[in-house]
């Protein structure tokens, strides 16, 4: 437990630029706080004392804002930036190097027992307010942009956006650690309303050639007024 502390507190130093020391990070760091209360709950949650996991995670929740089930299970390395509003459901897998920001849930569907909640792949990057809902896989070195609604199962080395969510890149290209740029991430409405608005534009052109056209058909079959007879 205690290396994995070590690994929590340097990865924060790592990928957070605002972070000055490890002192720092363990006392004033909401995210780090949150997984590493999450490692004791597991912990008891795992020799069976349930109960005293419930209650050890109600207090992490009420301290740090973020709500982690203590059956969860959080892979080495992993961070949550600000973190305010995060929930991991109970059957939620996180892989290594996770970097997840606040208000992303990883929630369930459905009242059934068993994996219903998300498994997160190593080298992932969670938007702001992405909502990844389900017993669906996120792949290895995949983006999920903020505020997206991921409802099925994403690819490794993509980037995905949307609501609900759907892969705009994928060039095969190994991430080797996750972005922080994720709110650069494309938006998959941009070439729809290039193409609305280039369609409509042609449609403009046209009606303003057929008004031209009409005006000179009118000009040609204007009657010409009759010469009045010489008296």
């Amino acid at each position: 437990m205690f290396s994995e502390i070590r690994e929590d507190l340097t990865a924060a130093m790592e990928r957070d630029p605002a972070a000055r020391s490890r002192i720092e990070i363990l006392l004033c760091y909401a995210g780090v706080r949150a997984i590493l209360m999450h490692r004791v709950a597991h912990w008891l949650w795992g020799h069976r004392l349930h109960f005293l996991a419930r209650c050890f995670s109600e207090l992490a929740r009420f301290v740090n804002g973020i709500e982690i089930h203590p059956a969860a299970t959080i892979g080495h390395e992993v961070f949550i930036d600000h973190g305010t509003g995060v929930v991991i459901g109970e059957t939620a897998e996180v892989g290594n190097r996770v970097l997840m920001y606040q208000g992303v849930t990883l929630g369930g569907t459905g009242k059934h027992r068993g994996k219903r909640h998300p498994t997160i792949g190593d080298n992932v990057t969670l938007g702001a307010g992405a909502k990844i809902l389900g017993a669906i896989t996120i792949g290895d070195s995949t983006v999920i942009g903020a505020g997206s609604v991921v409802l099925k199962s994403m690819p490794a080395n993509a980037t995905a956006v949307g609501v609900p969510a759907r892969v705009v890149v994928q060039d095969g290209k190994r991430v080797a650690e996750p972005s922080l740029e994720h709110g650069a991430v494309p938006d998959p409405c941009d070439k729809c309303l290039e193409r609305i608005e280039s369609h409509f534009a042609t449609l403009q052109d046209r009606v303003r050639s057929l008004e031209q056209e009409l005006e000179k058909l009118k000009g040609e079959r204007r009657p010409v007024p009759a010469s009045r007879p010489r008296e």
